[in-house]
């Protein structure tokens, strides 16, 4: 018998209905009235009358929208909302604050930017004011987005709030503020601490003092996550360390994009998978997410040793003949307490991707080794010369990881998928060749490895990506079709869907997403975005 009881403003039809629950696949239709979703059901079964629009997903798939936990939106978010990249590949809700937030500022934190980017003045002024972690989420609210958004409090921002840039323990007053400073954010919705343990100012922080503020997130029903101190020559260690912070601090921990880096370290990965699973046999509540891409994107500084960066003093310490010395001498032979990216890459694998000054634009799109020999210098110091140079931010991909390794890894239960990676427009101008994860992360998934090389199923894939999730973000009204969520909604082809964007030609948008929906409202249709911000804040479960 046919339901016309309801009034529905969009009705999908006849489509593949995967819900994100990693239940197989049905055919049948799904109605959404304002924000949400009014029903699903079998074909046929809702009357076509009964809506305003009528969409035919005949030979299509209609599913959740995909919930990125790893999101880098916020200084794209500053001049432009629309995500364009991140919601042409099924994006709806982006989850940021990998160890920097804007907000809050004080204490001890000089540059509210966090020294990662240029914005416009008046912006600058506005970061200022944002004395709490909710004064940020509200002014996107204001600001209108095309995806939902949420974030957790930064790592880094949590130790320079306290201490600064400087090294060393915590005093007990120091403690004390960043402990304080983790309650405050839990209290406006942070969805807990995020780390990025091999960057400073948040790498100089110390495991006990880790502990104490993982302590705060668990008592607020967050969630620790964090991008390991190691991910290559310790990185058992450093899983390890991650694991024992669970216990002590009886707090669910999330690792920020699961990788080992260096050829000589990919046989670890699944010493590190049998780890985890033991962890999560005793009880320990640890998951992970990934990208599929055996190259990662951060800055070129991040070849440099993290305590060449104390006080703010990176600049200076380049310039100072001595201390360049000692960087160098670093560089070259690495001392084994931190991440030395260059070489375990080698500067044959170190592609400088983004630059500013006129005069480094020749360096775009060339590796180490090749700006090496066009400066007539060793990789080591034309390195430290490139940085000195633009004073700032260079973005920079590193290939370091393994194909075998990220086909293993994206058929263990417990990992799921995020970009790690900006939301941006491919049509405004860009210092930087985007990561092909910006434009093409979940379409990769769905397209390769699971059309493709068949290592998962479709239905699995997306609940990766959907509820999978949102229950780790304890987020009960997203991340499934089912009646009463908000209506996050993605119909896609299973058949030509996949991304296009490479290494080097990054600014390519995915194939294959016809439409979107975010929180019942349409930003893209027919593959075309529209233009319209209907994405509402989502918050931990902490928020008071």
């Amino acid at each position: 018998m046919l339901s016309t009881s309801a009034t529905y403003d969009v009705l999908i039809t006849g489509a593949r209905v995967i819900d994100g629950s990693g239940n197989p696949w049905f055919c049948g239709d799904v109605a959404i009235s304002g924000e949400r979703i009014a029903a699903v059901e079998p074909r046929g079964r809702i009357n076509p009358d009964s809506a305003t629009e009528v969409v035919d997903g005949s030979g299509m798939v209609v599913c959740p929208g995909f919930i990125d936990i790893q999101s880098h939106s916020i200084i794209p978010f500053f001049s432009d909302t629309r995500s364009i990249s991140k919601v042409t590949q099924g994006v709806t809700t982006e989850i940021m604050g990998e160890g920097w937030t804007p907000a809050p500022f004080g204490g001890r934190i000089a540059d509210p930017l966090g020294g990662y980017a240029e914005v416009q003045p008046e912006i600058v002024e506005k970061l200022r004011a944002w004395t709490r972690f909710r004064d940020w989420i509200d002014y996107l609210t204001a600001t209108g987005v095309s995806v939902n958004y949420g974030s957790f409090l930064g790592g880094a921002t949590v130790r320079e709030y306290a201490k600064g840039w400087a090294l060393g323990d915590p005093t007990a007053d120091e403690l004390e503020t960043m402990k304080q400073a983790t309650a405050d954010a839990m209290q406006d919705g942070a969805f807990g601490v995020a780390t990025a343990l091999i960057y400073p100012p948040g790498s100089f922080a110390t495991d006990p003092e880790l502990v104490e503020i993982a302590r705060v997130v668990g008592q607020y029903g967050g969630v620790y996550i964090t991008h390991m101190r190691s991910e290559a020559d310790f990185f058992l260690e450093s899983l390890e360390t991650t694991i024992e912070l669970s216990r002590e601090a009886d707090v669910p921990v999330e690792l920020y994009h699961l990788k080992v880096a260096g050829r000589d370290n990919w046989p670890k990965m699944r010493t590190a998978i049998e780890r985890v699973n033991r962890a999560r046999a005793e009880g320990l509540d640890i998951t992970s997410d990934m990208y599929p891409y055996i190259a990662g994107g951060t800055g070129l500084a991040a070849s440099l040793p993290p305590w060449a960066s104390a006080d703010g003093k990176l600049l200076d310490n380049l310039r100072d003949p001595v201390m360049r010395q000692r960087i160098r001498a670093e560089l070259l032979d690495p001392s084994g307490d931190w991440e030395p990216l260059a070489q375990l890459c080698t500067p044959e694998g170190v592609l400088v991707v983004g630059t500013n000054k006129p005069e480094n634009d020749q360096y775009r799109g060339k590796y180490l080794s090749e700006i090496a020999e066009m400066r007539g210098q060793h990789w080591a110091d034309a390195l430290m010369d490139l940085v000195l140079s633009e004073e700032r931010w260079i973005g920079t991909m590193y290939f370091f990881a393994d194909e075998e390794n990220i086909r293993f890894q994206v058929q263990q239960s417990w990992i799921k998928f995020s970009t790690d990676a900006p939301g941006i427009d491919p049509d405004q101008p860009n210092h930087m060749l985007a990561h092909p994860r910006t434009y093409g992360t979940y379409t990769r998934v769905l397209g390769h490895y699971v059309r493709e090389e068949g290592l998962l199923t479709l239905e699995d894939a997306i609940r990766k990506m959907t509820s999978s999730v949102a229950d780790r973000l304890s987020l009960r009204d997203r991340g499934l079709l089912r009646e009463g969520m908000y209506a996050d909604v993605v119909i896609f082809d299973p058949d030509t869907v996949i991304d296009r964007a490479t290494y080097t030609d990054g600014d390519q948008l995915s194939e294959g997403i016809r439409d979107v929906w975010v929180s019942g409202g349409r930003v893209l249709k027919d593959g075309v975005h529209t233009g319209a911000k209907p994405g509402k804040p989502v918050y931990g479960p902490g928020r008071r």
